[in-house]
């Protein structure tokens, strides 16, 4: 059976099947066969679109994509890179259907995605009015986690010190030139990032051409060196505390760095993204109307100590936006020196 046949019995719900276009007969990935299947029924309301696509790093991000009303996302697991095709079918039950290698590791993890381990019973919005609404009004809000902290940690050093667009394009280069094509009919090419090991084998030049400065990748690769003994200590790590302890401990990574990881690879309720350009600037206009600093923030979410991360979020999700004081900041292109 073609893995567009086994597609179209037993994944139609999922997405359109792949057409066997000229594109397609090249396409040198060797046959997907049937997916593994999953479904997941949580036990709380779920925003499935706003709790997950949270994780993709820009529109043109290769590693995540939405399709009609299926999320794709293609992660490097402990088992391998697999491919995970998310649709809620109907209300209430979200399907998961996974090829490649590590498709088990993947389907285990859906309702970690889905939120499944996020707790936000000791959650009181009721201390500001905004948050009270956001909170009224997103009430399928969860934080995802992903498990895979080494992937978290390469794209928050990719975003340090530039802008998102800078960052974004940056790991689209790497992903698609240093990755692995993502198994499974996907709707457009896709990527599993780079392994642990791999990360080392990218030469200078790359990471030029990618436009990621020498700061940036230099500490990718310094990371790498010790990823997997990084990866086992953040995973036995009893709190956020001790993540951040054992990432700043690494060269070139800080406080916002260590935040990011947590909030991507761990879901965590309580982590802060500290010295943001602007983040603390957002915080305090939807809180007070003007601008604070990084001091002035951590003051304003004292009250929600445990659930910072969840009160941003929210604050994100009620569209209050401090207005646009200047234009937009035109990054300059280094590469091509």
């Amino acid at each position: 059976m073609s893995a567009v046949e086994a597609y179209r019995r037993g994944m139609s719900s999922v997405a359109p099947p792949r057409r066997l276009t000229a594109a397609a007969a090249r396409d040198p990935r060797p046959d997907p066969g049937r997916p593994l299947e999953t479904e997941y029924r949580p036990r709380h309301p779920l925003d499935l679109p706003r709790t997950l696509l949270f994780l993709r790093r820009g529109a043109a991000d290769p590693t995540m994509t939405v399709s009609g009303s299926v999320i794709w996302r293609v992660s490097r697991t402990p088992e391998g890179v697999a491919t995970l095709a998310i649709r809620e079918t109907h209300p209430g039950v979200i399907r998961g259907a996974a090829w490649g290698p590590g498709r088990e590791w993947a389907l285990a993890q859906l309702p970690g995605l889905c939120g499944a381990g996020d707790d936000p019973s000791s959650f009181d919005g009721s201390r500001h009015p905004l948050i009270a609404e956001a909170h009224r009004r997103n009430p399928g809000l969860r934080l995802a986690r992903t498990g895979l902290v080494f992937d978290a940690l390469a794209c928050a050093i990719f975003e340090q010190k530039v802008t998102g667009m800078q960052a974004f394009a940056a790991w689209r280069r790497i992903v698609t030139w240093f990755g692995e094509r993502a198994p499974g009919p996907t709707p457009r090419p896709m990527f599993a990032p780079p392994a642990i090991d791999a990360w080392q084998q990218v030469p200078s030049w790359a990471w030029h051409r990618a436009g990621l400065e020498p700061p940036q990748s230099k500490t990718v690769v310094r990371a790498a060196r010790r990823g997997e003994s990084i990866v086992r200590a953040v995973l036995a790590a009893e709190d956020g505390e001790a993540v951040d302890r054992i990432l700043v401990s690494q060269p070139g990574i800080g406080p916002w760095t260590s935040a990011e990881t947590r909030i991507r690879a761990l879901g965590d309720p309580d982590a802060v993204s500290v010295g943001d350009f602007h983040l603390a600037h957002e915080v305090g206009y939807a809180l007070t109307g003007e601008r604070v600093d990084d001091d002035g923030m951590l003051r304003l979410l004292a009250p929600w100590a445990g659930q910072r991360q969840r009160v941003i979020r929210l604050l994100s999700a009620s569209g209050v936006r401090e207005p646009r004081r200047a234009p937009r900041l035109h990054p300059e292109d280094h590469r091509d020196r």
